[in-house]
């Protein structure tokens, strides 16, 4: 790590320490460390997919069997991941009243899993299932094993957001009502390229940083910039808000 860099790291425990206010903004960037695909990058998720073809309304609609069997794969390759170091940070720092709150884009519910409480889903979680015509929840293994809504016949889909639909209401608002009063907003691991959640650290009147490993993109509309990866950033600032006053 370079001395410009520990430089940054410091600013931004200071920072952290000093706001009173603190919301943190994540992405899929958050969760690679955990062993899940982002979607835009080389190696995402979205790079030999055409995601209206799999993961939209129009896709559920009109070849269910196609969108289900992709949903199954993204579900089944979470069996095996868990929380990183990042996020068990984050939610030791909500514990310790550093940060106020979490949106994230990120489906996979590892925040829950690392103890962060107040989260923000703006794109839902993939590890609930509910029945598109009744609404209805279900389980997972419902879904998993094909079968119908027990409810209505109905079919099966994840709690997500999928292309062509509109983000939760309450949790957008909620989020963006978070984020309006904040002295500080920490954005993680989003290229920042989906609306409406790409407009949401503008809304900020206090200091905002931007940490992912691809930075050039945004570097201009943040106070702080990080090249980094999540987990490492995390780690280290962690370590040094230890040693601010």
């Amino acid at each position: 790590m370079s001395l410009n860099d520990e430089k940054k790291l410091t600013l931004l425990a200071s920072w952290i320490k000093e706001s009173r206010h603190t919301v943190v903004l994540t992405g899929a960037g958050m969760s690679t460390e955990s062993g899940i695909p982002d979607f835009r990058s080389s190696k995402g998720l979205w790079r030999n997919i055409d995601p209206r073809t799999v993961a939209s309304k129009d896709a559920l609609d009109n070849n269910y069997e196609l969108f289900r069997d992709f949903y199954t794969m993204r579900i089944e390759n979470l069996r095996d991941c868990k929380p990183h170091e990042g996020h068990k940070i984050l939610a030791d720092w909500e514990r310790r009243g550093f940060i106020s709150c979490i949106a994230t884009q990120n489906v996979d519910g590892l925040h829950h899993m690392a103890g962060s409480e107040k989260i923000y889903e703006l794109h839902g979680n993939i590890r609930t299932i509910r029945c598109e015509d009744c609404d209805a929840p279900a389980e997972m293994t419902e879904f998993l094993e094909r079968k119908p809504c027990p409810n209505c016949g109905g079919k099966l889909r994840p709690n997500v957001v999928l292309f062509g639909e509109s983000l939760p209401y309450t949790e957008l608002y909620n989020a963006t009502q978070e984020i309006s009063k904040a002295e500080l907003v920490i954005v993680i691991g989003t290229s920042l390229q989906v609306y409406p959640v790409s407009q949401l650290p503008d809304l900020c009147k206090g200091k905002k940083v931007y940490i992912n490993l691809d930075v050039d993109i945004h570097s201009h509309q943040f106070d702080l910039v990080i090249k980094g990866s999540a987990r490492d950033v995390l780690t280290r600032t962690n370590t040094l808000l230890q040693e601010v006053g």
